[in-house]
């Protein structure tokens, strides 16, 4: 078995294994080299990691599982420090590697432009998870701000998502107008446009001058005199080949690594692929040659004769929610001519080029729906001066009559490309649908259409209705669970419409498949009736889980996590003696201080429960409610009671909140915080709702999280008073209470419904009001600290510890 190392886990070199594995997974012994700690992931879904609408795990492409299994020795996070030509091995930091076969994958680097200041810390470039962990973190307080130098792909993808994750954002950019190689100066208008809607400053022929500050980047000054303060500047100004590597160890360098048609460097034995290549004076950035590359290459590594072809290249993009399409050389120039489509009211314009009854170019701006048919046009070069009269309104539109919607899918011919990131045509995916591929996620398994940046899945997904006719149906929202086919918006609808007052009810009218629904339904319909009739309907607890049913946390082994509530974060010695005696009494093996500051007493026996509650009740503590579907903690600084920094009541704002809405039953768990300044220390910035105090009053933050996802709040409102803060944040609790999934937390919730849809229905005082009264009617029903009920009802033959202690002393 011969031996291969790959030099980079990027998405290039990877598909080389993939391809290698699936077809000869025998033939080599691999070993990858890595300087990243991590393996092969999607770069180009960083930004939705940047933005916070996905994270890293959600854009892993080959995992530790995969690795194993495919059995690629990894040497992450180890840098290799040079290649031996003449002995074969590659060098690491931790050791030598010998090779029969080398693949150079070492991408590119970002360029940082050598202006004064480019190396203060927080100058960043983006070009890796490092890169966008770095953003994050710097985005990670109310007011940060940011200025993004360059206004191309990557540039804007920052920009978005760091606006998205609440900062101020400026973008400055040389050129006359943004995305000039990809776009026209009309089309660079409306995205510009589009973006300032979106909050994003946009400064063009901008000449930054350098960045100010002392040990970090404080201020970006431009050559016109224009001062902009910022807490982090990120460099998108363009990428190089990374080729140090291969220049220090003798192959032949020009602008990259020189290669042949069949991936070969100058060294028979040594391969590149990806953004390290060049190949007949050509570089790449796309992923879509990258993937051809390595497809090539692999068929290389195992004899088989294939060839890289250069393809001419469309760009289809999504800025910030902006659909992007260009293709071709659509400069002007003699004896070329314009058709121009515009509509203002709907920000669409579409330009295509004709030279010689040849569509040349096209730019399509907000309406891409047509981009691949255009394009393929321009790859054949059509005569198109039949069709010249229609051919700006597309392919259903020609012959002089609008045909159905899917026709201009139906008319792509089977060699036309689908997803450009995969180099997948039409006819690979019909192929797919012929051999039993009968849905988007099978079509990605086979072919991997729709699997990389996903702006090609609403055309797959047409290709699949075309070839699928009446047997191809829509993805739909997933049922409750298998007793029936609503979803659980459904369910939630048919209950307030219907008047359905009882599980039974629901079971009947609904039409459940079984007699009293299962573990998965019971629960959100237990929810949605108490959460919908609360004085109507009582609440079943055998529909909730364990930990609800037992009020305590269960643990691995079989004992219970028992937390108390301290208010808004308070306690006094009498309440921790209480607890130190708890601890002492009932054998606590571990007591816990959480990030919720609060005091976790884990390994509590089942029979204990009561006795252990009877003991925290008598010393006036309640239960915390860290088990619930429900709110769990205020988090708050000492604001203006101790701290020099303090501007309100941070403390007494949030024990009020605490204290309003303890008991409540929610979705899921609900967490909030109350910061008494913008240094934030309560981190109010990633709870469900979180509050700064201001010198002016309260800035209601709302949809953050910090558990599997990281997000930060989104603005809700800013108020100038503690009884306002209040209501609104009661009314935004309410209104999740009513509208929620179940088990979806608040910022699933908003980024289902629209902040917009929130902010408008909160900003009405008469249903800020109806929905605090309906809050206050469902919390009336909740009267009692479960704990106390429980222990009540046992105190009749139950003594505390002190009692006993009595007694034995008599």
């Amino acid at each position: 078995m011969q031996k291969l190392v790959v030099i980079g886990a990027g998405m290039a070199s990877g598909r080389v294994l993939e391809h290698l594995r699936d077809n000869a997974p025998e033939a080599f012994d691999i070993t990858l080299f890595n300087a990243e700690p991590r393996g092969n992931y999607n770069r180009i879904m960083l930004s939705p990691v940047l933005s916070g609408e996905k994270t890293y795990a959600e854009i892993v492409t080959h995992d530790d599982d995969w690795y194993g299994q495919n059995a690629v020795t990894c040497r992450f996070g180890e840098k290799v420090i040079s290649v031996d030509r003449a002995r074969k091995v590659v060098i690491g930091e931790k050791g030598e590697v010998p090779y029969d076969k080398l693949i150079f994958g070492t991408g590119s680097s970002p360029f940082i432009i050598p202006l004064p200041g480019h190396d203060k810390k927080g100058v960043v470039a983006y070009r890796d998870l490092e890169d966008t962990n770095a953003m994050i973190e710097a985005g990670a307080r109310p007011g940060a701000s940011a200025v993004v130098i360059g206004g191309g792909l990557l540039g804007l993808e920052a920009a978005a998502g760091l606006r998205l994750r609440g900062m101020e954002v400026t973008v400055l950019h040389i050129a006359t107008h943004l995305m000039e190689r990809q776009l026209d100066e009309a089309a660079g208008y409306l995205l510009r446009k589009d973006l300032e809607k979106r909050g994003i400053n946009v400064i063009l022929q901008a000449s930054t001058q350098e960045i100010t500050g002392g040990d970090r980047a404080e201020a970006v000054h431009l050559a016109d005199g224009t001062v902009l303060p910022c807490d982090i500047v990120v460099m998108a100004v363009g990428i190089r080949p990374a080729v140090q590597l291969a220049k220090d160890c003798g192959l032949t360098v020009n602008r990259a690594i020189e290669v042949d048609a069949q991936m070969q460097t100058s060294d028979p034995d040594v391969f590149a692929v990806g953004e390290c290549v060049e190949y007949m004076g050509n570089v790449f950035g796309l992923v879509a040659p990258l993937y051809d590359q390595a497809k090539v290459l692999a068929k290389t590594l195992l004899g088989e004769a294939d060839v890289f072809r250069m393809k001419e290249l469309s760009t289809k993009l999504k800025v910030t929610g902006c659909d992007l399409f260009s293709a071709g050389d659509f400069a002007e120039g003699e004896g070329r001519e314009d058709i121009v489509f515009r509509d203002p009211g709907r920000g669409v314009y579409k330009r295509l080029v004709i030279e010689d009854d040849q569509l040349i170019g096209a730019v399509m701006y907000g309406d891409t729906a047509d981009g691949n048919w255009f394009f393929g046009l321009i790859k054949d070069g059509t005569d198109v001066s039949e069709m010249r009269d229609n051919l700006i309104f597309g392919p259903a539109f020609q012959g002089g009559a609008q045909a159905d919607p899917m026709a201009a899918v139906a008319a792509l011919p089977p060699e036309a490309e689908i997803c450009g990131c995969n180099g997948v045509c039409k006819g690979d995916i019909v192929a797919a649908i012929e051999a039993g591929a009968g849905d988007l996620g099978a079509i990605r398994a086979t072919t991997k259409a729709s699997a990389s940046c996903g702006t090609c899945t609403g055309l797959v997904e047409q290709v699949l209705s075309v070839t699928l006719g009446d047997d191809f149906v829509l993805p739909t929202a997933q049922p409750v669970c298998g007793c029936t086919d609503l979803t659980h918006e459904d369910v939630r609808r048919l209950i307030k419409a219907q008047e359905l007052k009882s599980q039974p009810a629901v079971w009947q009218e609904l039409g459940w498949k079984t007699p009293n629904g299962c573990h998965t339904c019971r629960p959100a319909v237990n929810y949605y009736l108490l959460a919908d009739w609360p004085l109507e309907y009582q609440d079943d607890l055998q529909s909730r889980f364990v930990n609800e049913r037992n009020h305590a946390n269960i643990q691995k082994d079989g004992t219970f996590s028992v937390m108390p509530r301290m208010w808004g974060g308070i306690t006094t010695p009498d309440e921790l003696r209480a607890i130190a005696d708890a601890a002492d009494k009932f054998k606590v093996p571990t007591v816990k201080v959480t990030g919720g500051q609060r005091i976790d007493l884990l390994g509590v026996k089942k029979q204990d429960l009561t006795a252990i509650w009877y003991d925290l009740n008598q010393a006036g503590m309640v239960s915390g409610h860290a088990y619930s579907k429900g709110l769990r903690t205020v988090k708050t600084c000492v604001g203006t009671d101790h701290c020099r920094f303090g501007t309100q009541d941070s403390t007494g704002l949030g024990i009020k909140l605490e204290k309003k809405l303890w008991g409540s039953w929610t979705p899921h768990k609900v967490k909030l915080a109350v910061s008494g300044c913008p240094r934030n220390c309560a981190e109010a910035t990633c709870k469900d709702v979180g509050i700064i105090c201001v010198d002016s009053g309260y800035q209601v933050g709302v949809g953050g999280a910090a558990g599997m996802d990281l997000k930060e709040t989104e603005p809700l409102v800013a108020v100038p008073t503690e009884d306002e803060a209040i209501e609104w944040t009661t009314a935004f609790i309410q209104l999740y209470r009513e509208h929620g999934k179940y088990l979806d937390r608040p910022y699933k919730w908003v980024a289902r419904v629209g902040l917009d849809w929130v902010k408008e229905t909160l900003a009405d005082p008469a249903m800020r009001k109806a929905l605090n009264e309906r809050f206050e009617i469902s919390q009336s029903v909740y009267r009692k600290d479960p704990w106390a009920d429980h222990a009540e009802k046992r105190a009749d033959y139950y003594q505390p510890l002190a009692d006993l202690t009595q007694e034995a002393a008599e």
